[in-house]
């Protein structure tokens, strides 16, 4: 009987072929499933932002929007003409109305005043949310100082008397610049623009027999600055007292 002849087995040298393609292929499928994920993510980035948006009545493509002043009567349906910008406001109320007369009434009874005195610093301005009237801390105050000053008793008697007319709350809010409080009165400018606020709402509420529960006062020191404290004209804008009234639009 014949031997069987037992043939050499030859070593496969390419078998690591197999194991680098499946390498591959999970390496392939892996990227596959962090693409769909990064696309999925990304649509639920943008339906989440503008989501924020339509909460916050953002209208622009980021930032803050700035709210221009009214921009005349309201057309048919109850909406304002849309603004330069080409966004759409939102209906305005009786009281949006007579705060933009009060804008109007207060800068005509002040501009003779302030004709005679063109250093006194006041801004009024209406629009969709608000009524606001900003006062110059430096020429209505001595410095470091919380008392109104008599000469510029007139002009608080004009804007009294005006905002008074809406029977809405008023809210004052003292502001200061970021230097240092040089008096002993005033701990610092927390006290201070605090203080400052106190002496409008006090002179309200006596002066034009105001209701003090429709008065509200607040001090903020440096925190809200309008410009930089680098300069002489900006610590000037940011020492300041404002008078508002917020309006709440219907939905």
């Amino acid at each position: 009987m014949a031997k069987r002849q037992h043939h050499e087995e030859h070593e496969n040298h390419e078998r690591w072929l197999v194991s680098y393609a499946d390498f591959i292929t999970l390496l392939f499928a892996f990227f596959v499933v962090l693409y769909s994920t990064s696309k999925v993510d990304q649509k639920k980035l943008v339906q989440v932002t503008e989501s924020i948006k339509f909460a916050m009545h953002f209208k622009g493509t980021g930032g803050i929007e700035f709210r221009n002043r009214f921009e005349g009567p309201p057309t048919e349906g109850g909406r304002c003409k849309s603004s330069p910008m080409g966004t759409e406001q939102r209906p305005r109320t009786r009281k949006q109305d007579q705060a933009e007369q009060v804008r109007k009434k207060i800068e005509r009874r002040l501009r003779k005043f302030l004709q005679t005195r063109p250093e006194t610093h006041v801004s009024v301005e209406a629009n969709e949310d608000r009524l606001s009237v900003r006062l110059s801390a430096s020429h209505f105050f001595d410095q470091n100082q919380a008392a109104i000053r008599p000469e510029m008793i007139p002009v608080l008697d004009v804007i009294g008397a005006e905002m008074g007319a809406l029977g809405m709350p008023i809210r004052i809010e003292g502001h200061t610049d970021e230097t240092a409080v040089a008096t002993m009165r005033y701990r610092d400018n927390w006290d201070l623009s605090a203080s400052r606020a106190a002496s409008v709402a006090s002179f309200l509420q006596h002066a034009h027999n105001m209701d003090g529960k429709m008065l509200s006062a607040a001090g903020f020191g440096s925190t809200r600055p309008l410009s930089s404290s680098n300069t002489t004209a900006g610590r000037e804008a940011n020492r300041r007292v404002e008078l508002a009234i917020e309006f709440q639009t219907p939905e």
